[in-house]
């Protein structure tokens, strides 16, 4: 999935493991050792995936290695930059169809299509990403109110 979305193999590979992983939190050694990969190039995936804002960098009492794990909420920062790049494509859009204001409209047709659709998710991707909290939240209240209470 992440070699369809123009990123490395084994950036994926860190990624899926880093996911199912237990501990949830695995060392550069722990992730060469499983993925069999080299130290070289799991240093260069996760400084990427953490530049992605996908994983981050922990240390655990006791322990002076790093350790790398999903980062809380990365789902809800990549939507978020999404949404910053549908936002900047549509200004593109808008520029260009400012800049071909006196052209025909045929010419204007594609660029049109293309702020179009930016301008669309730019207005809904927000109410989607309330709804996804709102519903993630319903979720925990109710996680929360069938835990037996001890006494």
């Amino acid at each position: 999935m992440f070699e369809t979305g123009g990123l490395p193999r084994m950036a994926g590979r860190i990624f899926g493991w880093l996911l199912i992983s237990n501990p949830p939190q695995q060392s550069h050694s722990e992730l060469a050792n499983v993925l069999q990969a080299s130290k070289g190039s799991i240093s260069t995936m996760t400084r990427l995936l953490i530049q992605l804002s996908l994983i981050e960098r922990v240390s655990l009492p006791g322990d002076r290695r790093d350790y790398f794990q999903i980062k809380p909420k990365a789902w809800k920062h990549i939507t978020e930059q999404r949404l910053a790049q549908i936002v900047a494509f549509r200004q593109l859009a808008d520029r260009g169809l400012d800049l071909l204001q006196t052209s025909p409209p045929q010419l204007r047709t594609r660029l049109q299509e293309l702020r179009d659709i930016h301008a669309f998710w730019e207005r809904e991707l927000p109410y989607l990403n309330q709804r996804w909290e709102q519903e993630q939240a319903e979720k925990l209240m109710m996680k929360q109110s069938s835990v037996p209470e001890f006494r």
